[in-house]
């Protein structure tokens, strides 16, 4: 177990022989060095949101959201730790040949645990998706994988950006983030207090924004009350990159970067990632800060540096760069992708039966792409697989396999002198001559992503709206009008309206950024090799018209704890290729359902979890997830219910299992107006199925949750959770 204590002893004490200069030169995020102190320079900037990034060659898993349709905490566990490995690799191999730059150190800024609120927001994908239980479970899970267990920390993970931020993007640098006690409390906070005093996540990122009219950099609310006070954290604080600096030239809360960083650094900033903090020195000659104050913020980064073992032999100093891309860590990534992916609708064509196809039509240009496999924030993979190279190698030697891309990701020609839509009859060529059209649509990270880092200036990386580019939904009809049946396999990191393929599409499917070699992964569901389990963390709706305005933070009308109107596919919803169910539940000494013989009826020994018993009636063996969902009996209850637990079950052909489903420890709880938490008596609705019980997913999917009452008391309620 790593001593915290001992490695602050040991950071205060080589901190305390350093000069002021010194000290204040520790708080940037390209740390010098500090040669009669041994002090090696430290480059504290390092990407892993799905995989080592930016680095050279690493694992690829698939993008953040794609994780989160998992719903599995054990992938995400893995995927941590397949990062602190990779990362460890590189640190030992590079570091051996004096390499010590961004990108190559320890210290990991992921994972990216904002609410994706809005679809339109470009960096969505980062996240875990809307919903606050399902981002700090599966956030959680990554920090405990990257930081390991063991005498040092494997790596440092960061929960990131902190907080109430998600869009606009063009906006970020001056934008006031204005929420309601309530909101911050039930939406914004909870993943962040999960990650800080569950994970010991071991950093936290202040956004850009301001929050409530504070800099997320200088805040004493977030900062100080809450993260410090409240939550007991007791890692280092680092700032988004140049945050600092929107202080005085965007924020307008300062006039001058000495006065910033002054700010930052009094608030509790301890590093800074921009270089606003070169200004120390001359805010401390001003008196704008004290030496205590400097010192303070190095105290806290040598602490990490000492708990990460990078002045002593360690258990990881054995790991190799043989561990880059090695068979166990890309077996983990093809096991996210296959959980990963969405099957949205399926008229029965799929999966596909390779006896009865001649040709297969494989079309757009998302088909043949390697960055929609990829997401952002990614490292570079020693091989790329396309869907097209997925379903060339499945298909064999019998079955013809045509390919057009169709049209430009967004432009109206391919060619620069060639007449508008000039692949279109080319795609309707290959569809005619095709049994099946796989047609492989959406977008990369040119079109969403961060401020800065995307093609689509005029948006800084948004979406305005939630429609394919206007070339790629001409020619979804151009294809879809030729009656061959259709397969849409969407390639975005966001919700978007599928309207179209939905109503005449044979089926559709939800692929995300599947990972660099995602594309074998994903010919291998459409063949049934494998099965599709992957669940929506984020609701699709029909269209952006009922959306509230981009830049209110209220929740009202948003996601679907919120949303009042008819959506095209829920939150929690995925088909699979079989059709378990869930026969009954067994909770706190009652069971509800149809109650199999063997049903244990022995209660749960966490304080609040469910028995659930799943059959599978089918032929085939079928993996799917059981969400449970709550809806208090209270004024202050989100309108629509919450999820409360979740969790993976493989059942085999004609089996019954029963599974334990944790139930988060809040379950029984409110928020009311003031932000406070309550644990009111009454009655608490529970579902438990494989989806909402909300009118649309039984629409889609034809199946009904097991639905019960729980009357709590608040004597009883405090005796449980206590």
């Amino acid at each position: 177990m790593r001593d915290r204590e001992r490695a602050r002893r040991r950071a205060k004490e080589l901190v305390s022989r350093m000069t002021v200069e010194e000290k204040a030169s520790q708080l940037r995020y390209d740390a010098p060095a500090i040669p009669r102190l041994g002090i090696p320079a430290y480059n504290w900037w390092n990407e892993g949101l799905h995989g080592v990034a930016r680095a050279g060659t690493a694992t690829s898993f698939p993008q953040a959201i794609g994780m989160a349709a998992t719903f599995d905490k054990e992938l995400l566990k893995k995927m941590g730790d397949v990062v602190a490995t990779e990362g460890r690799a590189k640190y030992n191999t590079l570091g051996a040949l004096g390499d010590h730059d961004i990108y190559k150190g320890l210290t990991f800024w992921s994972p990216n645990v904002n609410i994706f609120r809005d679809p339109r927001w470009g960096r969505g994908h980062e996240t875990y998706g809307e919903d606050p239980y399902l981002t700090g479970e599966l956030g959680e899970a990554f920090v405990e994988g990257l930081q390991g267990d063991g005498e040092y920390m494997k790596a440092a993970a960061c929960a990131k950006h902190y907080a109430v931020h998600s869009g606009p993007e063009a906006l970020r640098h001056h934008f006031n983030a204005e929420v309601s006690n309530k909101d911050l409390r039930e939406t914004y906070l909870p993943a962040f207090e999960k990650l800080v005093r569950k994970a010991g996540v071991e950093a936290v990122m202040g956004a850009y924004n301001r929050t409530n009219g504070e800099p997320c950099c200088a805040s004493r609310l977030l900062m100080d009350e809450i993260l410090r006070g409240e939550w007991g954290f007791e890692g280092h604080y680092v700032s988004d990159c140049w945050a600092i600096r929107d202080f005085h030239t965007n924020h307008m809360v300062t006039s001058s970067a000495e006065e910033s960083a002054a700010m930052a650094l009094k608030a509790g900033c301890d590093l800074n990632c921009g270089n606003t903090y070169l200004y120390i020195l001359k805010a401390y000659q001003d008196g704008l800060v004290t030496e205590e104050e400097i010192m303070r913020a190095a105290e806290r980064l040598f602490t990490t540096r000492f708990l990460l073992g990078l002045f002593d032999k360690t258990e990881y100093d054995g790991i190799g760069y043989e561990k880059i891309e090695c068979r166990e860590h890309l077996e983990a990534a093809d096991r996210a992708t296959a959980e990963s992916a969405v099957l949205l609708k399926n008229d029965g064509i799929l999966p596909l039966k390779k006896e009865n196809l001649k040709a297969i039509g494989v079309i757009g240009p998302n088909a043949d792409s390697r960055s929609a496999l990829i997401g952002n924030y990614h490292g570079t993979s020693s091989r790329y697989i396309t869907v097209l190279e997925g379903i060339e190698d499945e298909a064999g030697e019998d079955i013809r396999v045509y390919y057009s891309d169709g049209c430009h990701l967004y432009k109206d020609k391919v060619e620069g002198l060639a007449l508008r839509q000039d692949r279109l009859s080319e795609a309707v060529a290959v569809a005619e001559r095709s049994d099946v059209v796989i047609l492989c649509v959406g977008l990369d990270e040119t079109l969403e992503g961060e401020e800065g880092d995307t093609g689509n200036s005029y948006a800084s990386g948004d979406k305005t709206d939630l429609l394919l580019p206007q070339p790629q939904r001409e020619l979804m009809e151009a294809v879809i009008k030729t009656g061959k049946p259709v397969i849409v396999v969407n390639m975005t990191g966001s919700a978007m309206d599928l309207c179209y393929a939905q109503e005449h599409a044979a089926a559709v499917i939800q692929a995300w950024y599947p990972g660099a070699r995602g594309g074998r992964i994903i010919a291998k569901l459409l063949f049934g090799e494998l099965s599709f389990s992957g669940k929506l963390p984020v609701t699709f709706y029909q269209d952006s018209s009922e959306l509230p305005d981009f830049e209110d933070y209220s929740m009202k009308g948003r996601t679907y704890r919120y949303f009042e109107g008819k959506v095209l596919y829920p939150f929690g919803y995925g088909l699979t290729y079989g059709a378990a169910e869930v026969e009954a539940v067994f909770f706190k000494g009652n069971l509800y359902g149809t109650a199999p013989e063997e049903m244990n009826r022995q209660e749960n020994t966490e304080p609040a979890g469910m028995t659930v018993s799943v059959f599978n009636p089918g032929s085939s063996p079928v993996q799917d997830v059981v969400q449970v969902y709550v809806k208090a009996e209270s004024p202050y209850a989100v309108p629509n219910g919450r999820l409360c637990g979740f969790a993976r079950v493989c059942v085999g052909a004609g089996e019954r299992v029963q599974i334990q489903v944790p139930l988060d420890p809040d379950v029984f709880t409110v928020i009311d107006e003031e932000g406070k938490k309550l644990s009111p008596g009454g009655n608490f609705r529970f579902s438990v199925g494989f989806g909402q019980p909300d009118e649309r997913t039984r629409e889609l999917t034809g199946r009904e949750c097991i639905e019960f009452t729980v009357k709590r008391i608040e004597t009883a309620y405090a005796e449980i959770m206590e």
